[in-house]
């Protein structure tokens, strides 16, 4: 019953994604790379909530939870507020430049090499962090839940192995022949699929700890340790200690907004899905319904954590990411675990397929068409970027396996090796929108200092300092170098924002309040959890 679900659902999906894309022109660079320009406000914010949430997420943010508490609800929550500024500000920016790609605008503000530095860090950043711990943490789930190594009769390591490169397979098959398009509709169908299933293992979880009565289950869980529920850390980011810390509440107000800005308005792979927009008034939809969901996201992806705590209590410590597995083959019926798994599977292929994608648009329009085919056809870049992708994704099944044993968690573990790309990139493309007068050789020399900064402070000098501190540090110190060396290095020309025609760019009418009621969401929510 367990398969049957599990084909039953997987199949559904692909089949739906085919027949929505029986008519599209995937042998075009719009066609191919975003999806036509055609896609709504409700696949842009399933398709974002997918790419977004995958089982470093359900295994990594659970574990932490688990062992760590509700603190790290925080990355989560505070997502709102980003995707309130992605909405507003960066969104009707982007769509009317009418770009493809982030390092695109970099090449229009600043100048091509600025364009090409950014775009090989995010190409090395996709395949170094993002792509092999989303296929682990897919596998690590997959393989506590269906026992592939059991089934195979073969090691627990040779079977996540085996899982890995099938599902980085599959995964490829879908980013190489379908494009955004497809990446997109797959993701809407999984994303609605993960909440259902989602929800269903910590609402079955109370109701069997409550004896029938979800609420008393719920009671049962916050009584056993209520301090696992504050969202306020109590940890130190300054100090002995702060490199362990989990996420001290004061990174929220240093560099932890600067990573969540960087994430969800200038990260390809999140940035695609609304550059791909049919208008304006859809990119913000799809934006600020992904803030509604960032806020009901942690039911999915904490919850269940805190409730491993009851079920298991200080027994999986050591071994945090196994927590959130063990709880799904506890509570979840057979005919609904393979649906489950289904939906698990689809959100690491989601993942997986976006950040491939992204990256061979990247590749393709930024770095082949520029240096080494300029004349190159729309088709001939298409099949380019079916062979990057190809080449990205088995490099990230080679190193996949190699991230296990994460000590602080495999989330901690990505957030950390994020910091070397993210925050350099970020300060870049806001000096090119906030300051005018930053020149191209200050951009380039900022992005260095950057690198190198991250680099020597957190893994080479081990300051006593928690790494979301150090990414506010070098924000700061970022915009700085870039000021002084423009002031050595003048900028030559001005850059004016022309708009490229391309798209409607009426904004949504209710696109204020609804931030608003965003913002104000988030802020009720951590006051009425940072009093727990």
């Amino acid at each position: 019953m367990t398969l049957f679900t599990f084909l039953l659902f997987t199949g559904f999906v692909a089949f739906y994604a085919t027949w929505q894309l029986r008519r599209d022109q995937l042998n075009t660079k719009d066609g191919y790379f975003l999806g036509g320009r055609s896609l709504t406000g409700i696949v842009i914010a399933g398709s974002l909530l997918l790419t977004n949430i995958s089982t470093e997420h359900l295994v990594g943010m659970n574990g932490s939870a688990y062992k760590n508490g509700a603190i790290i609800i925080a990355w989560e929550v505070t997502s709102a507020l980003a995707l309130v500024v992605a909405a507003l500000y960066f969104a009707p920016r982007y769509l009317k430049m009418g770009l493809t790609t982030i390092p695109e605008f970099l090449e229009k503000r600043f100048d091509g090499m600025t364009r090409t530095l950014v775009a090989l860090l995010l190409i090395i950043s996709f395949v170094a962090t993002l792509l092999p711990i989303v296929l682990y943490t897919g596998a690590l789930n997959i393989e506590a839940i269906f026992e592939i190594s059991d089934l195979l009769n073969v090691s627990q390591r040779e079977g996540i192995w085996i899982t890995i490169l099938v599902v980085g397979s599959i995964g490829a098959v879908y980013a190489i022949f379908g494009g955004l398009k497809m990446v997109a509709y797959t993701d809407t169908i999984n994303g609605f699929g993960l909440l259902v299933a989602g929800l269903m293992v910590p609402i079955l979880a109370l109701i069997s700890i409550g004896e029938g009565n979800l609420f008393e289950g719920m009671q049962a869980v916050f009584d056993n340790n209520p301090g696992k529920f504050n969202v306020v850390s109590r940890e130190s980011g300054v100090g002995e200690g702060a490199r362990s810390a989990i996420l001290p509440f004061e990174v929220l107000f240093t560099g932890l907004m600067v990573n969540q800005i960087y994430f969800w308005t200038m990260h390809q792979s999140i940035i695609q899905r609304v550059l791909g927009a049919v208008s304006l008034k859809e990119a913000q939809k799809g934006l600020l319904f992904t803030g509604v969901l960032k806020i009901l996201v942690p039911l999915v992806i904490v919850l269940p954590g805190l409730i491993g705590f009851y079920y298991f209590g200080e027994s999986l410590y050591d071994n945090p990411d196994h927590v959130y597995p063990q709880l799904v083959k506890m509570v979840l019926p057979a005919w609904l675990t393979g649906f489950f798994v289904a939906v698990m599977m689809g959100a690491i292929l989601t993942t997986f397929n976006s950040a491939l994608n992204s990256a061979a648009t990247v590749f393709s329009l930024g770095i082949f068409k520029r240096y080494i085919q300029k004349d190159a056809s729309e088709t001939r870049l298409v099949s380019i970027g079916k062979w990057t992708s190809a080449l990205l994704a088995v490099f990230a099944i080679g190193i996949a396996p190699f991230v296990a044993n994460a000590p602080e968690g495999l989330y901690q573990l990505l957030q950390q090796l994020n910091g070397i790309f993210f925050i350099p990139i970020a300060s870049v493309i806001i000096a090119g929108f906030l300051f005018p007068k930053v020149s191209a050789a200050g951009a380039k020399i900022g992005l260095t200092f950057g690198l190198l900064f991250y680099i020597v402070t957190y893994y080479l000098l081990e300051l006593d300092l928690h790494f979301v501190h150090i990414w506010g540090i070098e924000f700061v110190l970022n915009i700085a170098v870039m000021h002084l060396a423009t002031l050595l290095f003048p900028k030559r020309n001005t850059f004016i924002m022309e708009d490229a025609g391309l798209l409607d760019l009426k904004p949504w009418k209710y696109a204020k309040p609804f931030s608003i009621a965003l913002v104000l969401v988030t802020i009720i929510l951590y006051i009425l959890l940072g009093n727990v």
